[in-house]
């Protein structure tokens, strides 16, 4: 059997990896290192992420709401702990020694992943009697069933809010029809533990993430001499790892979870990070010495006649794991942590430009703010990519490849359930999977990132060397514009659902292409102009606002995610129809949202160039090329 995805993967990865490697020869030999480590990293990352949402939903029977908000506390955490790493890195132990350190506790907490325990199983009481709802901890696409005695019934949603169990047999023991009110339900697991083992791992990854994800982007920005020509490329080819983990993790985690056992999924995961740590630690001779603490005599200081210093950052890192498990599963408090950390930063910032800096740099630092402002509104869109959307192409996307299968000479295309229904692959054949798992949606946008890339730093170029590339804020404009067209690419694909409710899969790739549009017009130029328009003594807070704006658009996002709940039995939808209005409705909003502060912000645009006084103006150089 050959799996379609993964061998359309390994085609992509050849076309794209070869000129990459290539390149690498003629960069510091410390990138490939760094390059391997975050490759690895970002696979354990996005594999997780891309069954984590089904892993609520399925596993643990959350509902939609609850969710989607424990989802956006942990990856608010993930984005707002690394202004703690980044600190700790700078003031004390180096970004070497962070970055191993922030690796071990990643190993540790996507390990953790894989002790998922016995599935929550849901159950319905009836007039003193309980039933039992089936235990799918994969995603069939059927409807609910209530176990009834010996055999299952379908279960469905009437208008009133009740149930109707279809093709009950006469005389059973429960009504076709169950009024709202007159039943119960409740849910109960055999190994309880597992969700305080799920807790503790993403507290571990949250807090790894927080000591490895900042200092290694800064460690290969120290691989360069001042000025070198080459940093620009080789922060180009570092991107095209951190993709290419992304878009496979989403691939072998996604099949794996799904098509074995979440304990695979997440095991996958934990074997990249290791594999990750394992690269950076043996590499050490490559990176020439960089990245070492700013004075590491004072590491091995006594604190208190104890413990040294190295020691102790790490026992306090251990030791705030606890912490981070209970405040990760409180969204409100992660709201409030939130909060106070915006507040005491860009204190910080106001302070120092009232007081230190001149109206030029005021207004440049003023401009970096309404970018940051802006990329919140376009990562609270663009975020919906691992809770709403995912439940999306779960529930109403028809993932399945092809619609019946199709034989070739000796080849039989065909998905799982569609070999099930033919009794098995016949003699002879080679069957090549068609199926498509929700989770390998997650794929599309590194996949349209590792293809339109290189196209949009060629035509940002190509305009920029005819004095005609469009000014930042514009290129933000044109980034919300494209999330907001994403979204309606899904709204008007509506007339196309089936009688399950299903729209094309062809609409979602289509909505991850816009929203990756969105993202080069956006990512890259952002994280540019905060190092153009920052004042040198401010270039890291700024840098730290920019990454804390993307930790409070993970949280907005959960938020909005909330709106396109629909109600669940057993890790089923009850009501598909009821799910695909809900995700529309809320798709619809969010969409006019991107369209019109996208437009609003192309407007202020001529006003609001003017704030970077020369700043993010270009210069064609190429006749000084060479000196």
């Amino acid at each position: 059997m050959i799996n379609i995805v993964i061998a359309a993967g390994l085609l992509v990865t050849l076309l794209t990896a070869i000129p990459v490697i290539v390149q690498m020869r003629h960069h510091p030999r410390g990138l490939i290192v760094c390059f391997f480590a975050e490759m690895w990293e970002r696979f354990s990352y996005y594999g997780m992420r891309a069954l984590l949402i089904y892993y609520l939903t399925r596993h643990f029977l959350f509902p939609d709401d609850k969710a989607s908000a424990q989802y956006g506390s942990y990856t608010t955490l993930v984005y707002l702990l690394p202004l703690i790493g980044g600190l700790v890195a700078d003031r004390l132990i180096g970004t070497r020694k962070a970055i191993v350190f922030g690796g071990v506790l990643l190993v540790l907490g996507h390990f953790g992943m894989a002790f998922e325990g016995k599935p929550t199983q849901e159950f319905l009481h009836y007039q003193g009697q309980t039933y039992g709802f089936e235990v799918r901890t994969t995603n069939s696409g059927d409807a609910p069933r209530l176990e009834v005695g010996n055999a299952s019934y379908e279960v469905g949603a009437t208008p009133d809010g009740g149930y109707q169990i279809k093709g009950l047999p006469a005389g059973a023991p429960l009504p076709e029809i169950l009024e709202k009110g007159s039943f119960t339900k409740s849910k109960a697991t055999e190994t309880p533990w597992a969700e305080h083992a799920f807790f503790l791992s993403i507290a571990l990854i949250a807090m790894g993430v927080g000591f490895l994800k900042p200092n290694i982007s800064s460690l290969v920005g120290q691989l360069y001499r001042e000025k070198d020509p080459r940093r620009d490329s080789g922060f180009q080819l570092y991107y095209f790892g951190i993709n290419m983990g992304s878009f496979w993790a989403a691939i072998l985690c996604g099949y794996l979870g799904e098509r074995v056992g979440w304990w695979a999924g997440f095991g996958l995961a934990g074997v990249g990070m290791l594999i990750g740590l394992l690269c950076f630690i043996f590499g050490k001779k490559l990176l020439e010495g960089k990245g070492e603490a700013p004075n590491p005599a004072a590491l091995k200081q006594k604190v208190a006649g104890v413990i040294s210093k190295e020691n102790l950052v790490y026992l306090l890192g251990f030791a705030a794991v606890p912490l981070i498990y209970f405040v990760i599963q409180r969204n409100t408090i992660v709201g409030y942590a939130l909060g106070v950390a915006t507040v005491l930063i860009l204190g910080y910032v106001f302070t120092q430009m009232f007081t230190k800096f001149s109206r030029v740099e005021n207004f440049r630092l003023g401009l970096a703010m309404v970018l940051t402002l802006s990329s919140v509104v376009f990562w609270t869109l663009f975020e919906q990519a691992g809770s709403s959307l995912s439940l999306f192409a779960e529930r109403n996307t028809t993932l399945d490849l092809i619609a019946e299968p199709i034989r070739l000479g000796a080849l039989l295309l065909a998905t799982p359930g569609q070999v099930t229904a033919m009794g098995g692959v016949p003699e002879g054949a080679l069957w090549i999977d068609m199926g498509f798992n929700a989770s390998n949606t997650q794929s599309f946008n590194p996949f349209f990132i590792l293809v339109f890339a290189p196209i949009f730093a060629g035509i940002f170029t190509f305009l920029a060397k005819r004095g005609k590339d469009p000014d930042p804020v514009k290129k933000f404009a044109f980034g919300l514009v494209m999330a907001g067209m994403g979204f309606f690419v899904l709204v008007w694909s509506a007339p196309l659902a089936g009688a399950d409710f299903r729209v094309p899969l062809f609409c979602l790739f289509l909505t991850y292409m816009f929203h990756t549009w969105g993202e080069l017009a956006v990512s890259p130029v952002g994280l540019s102009q905060q190092t153009k328009l920052s004042p040198t003594v401010l270039v890291s807070t700024m840098m730290a606002i920019w990454f804390l704006g993307t930790s409070g658009a993970q949280y907005l996002a959960a938020f909005v995610a909330t709106f396109a709940s629909t109600e669940t039995v057993g890790g089923q939808v009850l009501d598909p129809s009821a799910a695909l209005q809900a995700s529309l409705k809320t798709f619809n909003t969010i969409g006019w949202a991107g369209i019109i502060l996208g437009g609003v912000l192309f407007l202020l645009s001529f006003v609001l160039k003017g704030w970077a006084h020369g700043a993010s103006d270009t210069v064609d150089d190429t006749s000084k090329a060479g000196h």
